[in-house]
């Protein structure tokens, strides 16, 4: 699969396996090379971590940690004072054997006990890309004593019992303060929750020829070439021609969602915006809305209902993007009103908040009422674990899964929200955000990013892309309200204010 030019490949194991394999046996690239300039990468940042004092490298067995016994010996012979701790009998295979009998100074000791309490740094060279499942045995034990030894970690390649290619965490792990990861970096360093153990990652370029056939299909997406493909205003246009986006929402003390997609939507670069809520709230939208539209659906003691939806299919004639659900409620007439108005539209829609509760467990049907019409759908943890029919938590510990198995299931594009948001295409395609500040951790914030995914829908841009520049034109406009107003005080509204600017930019 080719990744867009806006996303930077994500190597999983086997696509690192089978780069590697192409470079030793078809491009005539020694395996020790490759190794070497591993541990010279690794030895490098070392350096940087810890200026002075004494190291300690806590080694594995196989090629992981021969890229360890490789640093371990430049830095000795850059003067540092290094202790090299073997997971079990120092002895190692292969390419990590060679470079165990290179090692200078004191032979490796078998790990016993705590780590050194003086340590200025630690190496973690137990486990690479390969490994899966939860440690066990004297590896588990070495993880265990780096934890427990408090000093900070520098991993090679990966930190210790986090899965490269998914990010998942069987058991323990280790927490480093940064990553040394070679050729290219790795799903797991990037999704959470391995990348809560990855720290600052550095790609350490380890000689690997270009042009290497790897297929990849997890890619982190890359603001400039992505941001550069969204439309601007031209000479000539109209507010019709800008971008038209219906928001369908509202219910008794939730009317405050679509009031802020809405004007997300706005900023983000609709010409024309129309809300459609109930109409015994009409008098709540029209005071707080000036410049926007407002259509009164019939409604049920506050609840749209179907009978509501022949008046936003009216509406909708006109063309541009839906936003269905923010503030809908629960109820089984908002619940109605949902599925029909997804049924009948053909519009290109966002379905998020109470508009994914209506389809909770019930993913297929939700493939079935759009029938190909482009959907984005934009759940948190808990969202999609209703949606997919399982707990929450099984959603955390596994999110690029669950993501790719609710775009399948759903025919459509998947934004798992979070500081790692995934956005999931339905062919297995997984874009990944870089992240962006932890004030978007506040009540509203997702309703306005469905608002500005919307309006880039409005504008024709191909759903995937839509989804992928939506999360981060609102993570960076989060980033740029929390220097404004700080981590702690920032509301929804902030990031709608610098909507426009980063949208600029």
């Amino acid at each position: 699969m080719t990744l867009p030019d806006w996303l930077e490949p994500l190597y999983d194991a086997p696509t690192m396996r089978a780069t590697d394999a192409w470079a030793i046996e078809g491009q005539g690239v020694p395996s020790l090379e490759l190794m070497e300039r591993a541990g010279e990468g690794v030895a490098a940042l070392a350096g940087q971590l810890a200026p002075g004092g004494p190291i300690v490298v806590v080694t594995g067995k196989g090629n992981n940690g021969g890229d360890g016994l490789v640093a371990a010996r430049l830095l000795r012979d850059g003067g540092r004072e290094v202790e090299v701790l073997f997971a079990g009998e120092p002895e190692a295979t292969g390419d990590a054997r060679t470079n165990l009998e290179r090692l200078p100074g004191d032979p490796p000791r078998a790990l016993a006990g705590p780590i050194r309490p003086d340590a200025a740094l630690v190496i973690d060279a137990l486990l690479g890309t390969g490994a899966t499942g939860e440690p066990h045995g004297a590896v588990g034990e070495a993880i265990d004593a780096i934890a427990a030894c408090g000093a900070p970690v520098l991993a090679a390649d990966v930190p210790s019992g986090v899965d490269a290619s998914t990010g998942e965490v069987a058991g323990s792990a280790v927490s480093a303060r940064a990553t040394a990861t070679f050729h290219a970096a790795k799903p797991g360093l990037w999704i959470e929750p391995g990348k809560q153990y990855a720290g600052h990652v550095h790609v350490i370029p380890i000689g690997i020829p270009e042009g290497a056939p790897a297929p990849v299909n997890v890619g982190l997406i890359r603001d400039e070439p992505l941001l550069a493909r969204l439309p601007r205003r031209e000479a000539g246009a109209t507010k019709f021609t800008s971008g038209q986006v219906l928001v369908a929402g509202g219910s008794p003390g939730l009317t405050g969602a679509p009031c802020m997609a809405a004007l997300a939507a706005q900023r983000a670069g609709a010409g024309y915006v129309t809300v459609c809520a109930p109409s015994s709230l009409s008098l709540v939208f029209e005071t707080r809305l000036l410049e926007v539209m407002t259509i009164a659906l019939p409604d049920a003691e506050g609840s749209l209902t179907v009978e509501g939806v022949p008046r936003l299919l009216q509406a909708a004639e006109r063309g541009g993007a839906l936003v269905l659900g923010p503030g809908a409620g629960r109820s089984d007439a908002a619940v109605g009103f949902v599925r029909t108005v997804l049924s009948r539209v053909e519009l290109p829609a966002v379905l998020d908040a109470d508009g994914l509760s209506a389809y909770a467990g019930e993913l297929a049907r939700l493939a079935e009422d759009r029938r190909g019409a482009p959907l984005v759908l934009t759940p948190h943890e808990g969202e999609l674990g209703r949606l997919l029919g399982v707990p929450s938590r099984e959603v955390a510990a596994a999110r690029l899964a669950h993501a790719r198995e609710a775009a399948r299931q759903a025919a459509a594009v998947v934004v798992l929200k979070g500081d790692d948001t995934l956005i999931a295409h339905p062919s297995g395609l997984v874009a990944v955000s870089s992240g962006a500040t932890a004030a978007l951790a506040t009540a509203g914030t997702g309703d306005v990013l469905s608002g500005v995914i919307g309006a880039l829908l409005a504008a024709r841009v191909e759903p995937f892309v839509a989804a992928a520049a939506g999360v981060r034109l609102h993570a960076l406009a989060g980033i740029r309200a929390a220097d404004r107003h700080g981590r702690d005080g920032m509301i929804a509204s902030d990031v709608i204010d610098q909507l426009a600017a980063v949208r600029t930019r």
